[in-house]
Formats: structure tokens, C-alpha cells, sequence
């Protein structure tokens, strides 16, 4: 569930706010050495588990600027209803904004959400950057994209833990509400993992 810095809006003028969470989670990486490869792999199975899961690839829909509906709560894989477009800004400003119904709610509990009730989060609803091309990708292609500083925003393995427990719209996935399945795992245990994959030198599978 990594989610690239929004940079687009900004460049198209918008006044956008990010809003990041109080610290929640421990983020603090394994001693140096202490993760071997097998389990740094066991680890990047599970992140892979999470980033190819519709709570997060949905929204991952790289050059594309149409978001996906997928999962079981949606039948079949298409695209979202309604003709929505992220547009360059990737906020649908050029459309239809996605907070138009992706309500930006700063109490939002979407544990109260009831079914089919759009999404309500504490941070303004936005299609990741095209850089973040996950949906449909396979795990070696979204691994060797993750661990490519030219190509995750240039973020350390700490950056990337601390962008997960900072960025709100991210800790949605694990309590979608309105009947959604949650992404697997919880929050912290994805973070866990991303810390030992990154100690065990960012193994994918096929690596030689």
C-alpha cells in the first residue's frame, strides 16, 4: 500500500493539504544484518499480498487516469462507474473532483460507513502518481519498482515506513468500512514487514 508523494496539483496550481497522522506505529528498522534473504522474500510475499490488493492497486492505475473498481464487493474487474477521471491532477479536478463524493472528513470513522456509502477520510482522495504502477503488475515487477530510488521518489527504507504511518489516506485500506474487505494483515504488520525486506537488502523473487 506505498503511496508516492503528490506532486501534480501543485504544478497545475492547486492549494492541496496533506494531512498526516500522529505517529502510530513503530518504524524503527532491524538491527543491520539480522534479516536474512529467505525471510526478507517471505516478508516482500506478504507486502505483495497487500499492494496487489484492491484496497490499494484500485487506485494504482499508473498512465491511466480512470481509477478500477475490483474485489469481491464489485463483481467483475472494470473500471469506475460513472466515468470518473482523475485527470492530470489525479484528483479530478478537470472532471469530477474525487471529493465530490471521496468526502475529505478530518472525524472520519469508516467503521460507521454503511454499505455502498462512498469513502470518508481524513486527507483529500487522489489517484496515486503514474509512477505508482501496480494494478495488474506482477510481484517482480512492483518489487523491483519499490526498491528503485529512481522510481519510489528517491525514499530510503525509513522514508518509506515513515510514509505509510504518516500518510492517512493509507491507513483507510485497513478500515475501509461500508462492508469492504480490508486490505490483509494490519497496518503494522505491513510496516514490520517492509522494515525486514529492506534490512534483508530488498529481495525479490527471481533475483540471481
Amino acid at each position: 500500500m506505498l503511496r508516492f508523494l503528490m506532486v501534480t496539483p501543485v504544478a497545475i496550481g492547486l492549494s492541496v493539504t496533506f494531512v498526516t497522522a500522529e505517529s502510530t506505529i513503530d518504524v524503527t528498522p532491524p538491527a543491520p544484518g539480522s534479516v536474512s534473504k529467505a525471510d526478507g522474500l517471505a516478508a516482500w510475499s506478504r507486502i505483495y499480498e497487500v499492494t496487489s490488493h484492491p484496497r490499494c492497486s484500485n487506485c494504482h492505475t499508473g498512465a491511466s487516469d480512470r481509477p478500477m473498481w475490483s474485489g469481491p464487493s464489485y463483481g467483475k474487474t472494470r473500471a469506475h462507474g460513472m466515468n470518473i477521471r482523475a485527470g492530470e491532477s489525479r484528483m479530478g479536478v478537470e472532471y469530477v473532483p474525487c471529493a465530490t463524493c471521496h468526502v475529505t472528513n478530518l472525524n472520519a470513522s469508516s467503521t460507521n460507513e454503511t454499505p455502498h456509502t462512498a469513502p470518508q477520510v481524513a486527507a483529500p482522495w487522489r489517484l496515486a502518481p503514474i509512477e505508482a504502477d501496480w494494478f495488474g503488475r506482477s510481484s517482480q515487477e512492483i518489487c523491483t519498482q519499490l526498491r528503485d530510488p529512481d522510481r519510489n521518489g528517491d525514499r530510503t527504507l525509513e522514508d518509506i515506513a515513515a510514509h505509510l504511518d504518516h500518510d492517512v489516506i493509507l491507513h483507510w485500506a485497513w478500515n475501509p468500512g461500508g462492508g469492504r474487505e480490508a486490505a490483509p494483515y494490519s497496518l503494522q504488520e505491513h510496516v514490520t514487514d517492509i522494515l525486514a525486506w529492506g534490512t534483508a537488502g530488498f529481495p525479490c523473487e527471481g533475483d540471481t
